[in-house]
């Protein structure tokens, strides 16, 4: 298990369909900036890719070991069940799904990525800082797709333990550490030697 202790199911949500878009209007005759609108389900499981500022960081591995334990907390402070999730360098992929009383995915990535940025400082790592003096470990925004049926989590799940490979950091998929691969071969459902099915479909995973 790389973080938490949540039991891993390739059955989520049935039914579920919407996804984020965008909108534009009008105001005062002005056009307004396009603001992205997110899929608030209570209970709902969702997929993210969360980046660092910085695509040549490796502060993720690096200090793996203060981000298990800012996932470890943010879990007991506001449950929620890691499906799958694997970390790179400098970003991640990650499956979840929320308890039926919370639809607010967005506070718990902030109270994660606020708890890594202060562990780094508390390391005495040097943090940039953007011109009005927030810190600058992360891209502000994330991807976020809502998981609409079994394929669909199946398929996800699959993307987030293949990743590695895709991006050359490992030559098969159980040789990359920071996975929860190795969960779901210690729990039986995958074998050791799977080799993941990522389709040429088009389908944008929020890769950047």
């Amino acid at each position: 298990m790389i973080l938490g202790d949540a039991e891993p199911s390739y059955t989520r949500h049935p039914g579920i369909s919407c996804s984020p878009h965008e909108r534009s209007d009008m105001r005062d005759g002005l056009p307004r900036m396009v603001q992205y609108r997110r899929n608030f389900i209570p209970g709902g499981t969702f997929f993210f890719t969360v980046v660092l500022a910085d695509r040549g960081s490796t502060a993720l591995v690096d200090h793996i070991g203060a981000l298990r334990s800012v996932f470890r907390a943010a879990i007991r402070a506001r449950p929620f069940t890691i499906d799958a999730i694997v970390v790179l360098p400098d970003h991640l992929h990650f499956v979840l799904t929320l308890p039926t009383s919370d639809k607010d995915f967005s506070g718990h990535w902030r109270r994660i990525k606020g708890h890594f940025s202060s562990a780094l400082i508390n390391a005495e790592l040097d943090l940039k800082r953007r011109p009005n003096g927030e810190l600058a470990l992360w891209q502000r925004r994330f991807w976020e797709h809502t998981i609409r049926d079994d394929r669909d989590f199946a398929r996800h799940v699959d993307y987030v333990h293949f990743n590695p490979v895709k991006h050359g950091l490992a030559p098969r998929v159980h040789d990359w550490s920071f996975s929860s691969f190795h969960r779901y071969v210690r729990e039986g459902i995958l074998p050791e030697d799977w080799a993941g099915d990522v389709r040429e479909d088009g389908t944008d995973f929020g890769e950047a």
